[in-house]
């Protein structure tokens, strides 16, 4: 999928594209030749995005986004409908880990209750309030940025080391895996395509810059979705290379 049928350009918003994975996303999206919403609630790091994205020849705007602040939200929903009427792709991709990995029994409840806000609350905030801008497009997709370490099959394969002890982050994203898949019963009879994307262990600000991908190959998967022709998969879980076990 590369443009509407009416010839006009296909209309992006990531969320949490001031930097890292969100970033590339918007830029793999933008050399599509898309027109590219960078959703960020840092407005300085935002137009410093926007700025860099023009100039790569990218047709990118700025979209003020806090994904935990429903004002915030309903305000890029009508930004968007006022831009361009309709949102043809929606990338959650904005999200928080807070010191992953910790341990369970050592859990600030305020400081999980936060990262549900964001990775799994703030997708919802963010769906349902663009979900009637999507429903104008002749194919629209939703991707939801998971994780490997969400899988509860590589989680309790011993075999496996997927990120150490994690009671916080890894558990929002099986819970936004798992709501993924209810929007993708409830959208079924629709042309709304949603699925998730596990980045791999990419090297940003989320791990300390420990992970061993960039982030252009961490937005690979979420591009893939992006673009998926109109028979794709729904409520999916994918990484760059295929299916990732639930």
């Amino acid at each position: 999928m590369s443009e509407q049928s009416t010839g006009e350009k296909t209309i992006a918003l990531v969320t949490g594209a001031n930097k890292g994975i969100g970033y590339e996303i918007a830029a793999g999206l933008g050399a599509l030749g898309w027109s590219v919403g960078v959703g960020a609630r840092d407005e300085q790091r935002r137009e410093e995005a926007v700025a860099k994205l023009r100039a790569a020849g990218v047709d990118a705007f700025g979209v003020p986004l806090d994904v935990t602040d429903e004002a915030s939200v309903r305000a890029a929903a009508r930004l968007i409908e006022q831009r361009a009427g309709r949102l043809d792709v929606l990338v959650n991709n904005a999200g928080s880990a807070e010191g992953w990995p910790d341990n369970p029994t050592a859990l600030d409840p305020e400081v999980v209750l936060r990262l549900v806000d964001i990775n799994v609350i703030g997708v919802i905030r963010v769906t349902n309030a663009l979900l009637p801008l999507l429903r104008r497009s002749a194919h629209p997709r939703i991707v939801n940025q998971s994780s490997h370490v969400a899988s509860l099959t590589f989680q309790t394969n011993p075999d496996l080391n997927r990120g150490g002890i994690s009671g916080g982050y890894t558990p929002t994203k099986t819970y936004l895996n798992a709501v993924t898949i209810q929007y993708a019963k409830e959208l079924a009879d629709t042309n709304v395509l949603i699925n998730l994307a596990c980045p791999g262990y990419v090297a940003t600000d989320l791990n300390g810059f420990q992970g061993t991908s960039t982030p252009e190959e961490g937005a690979k998967a979420a591009i893939q979705l992006a673009t998926l022709p109109d028979d794709g998969p729904r409520g999916g879980l994918f990484d760059a290379d295929g299916v990732v076990p639930w």
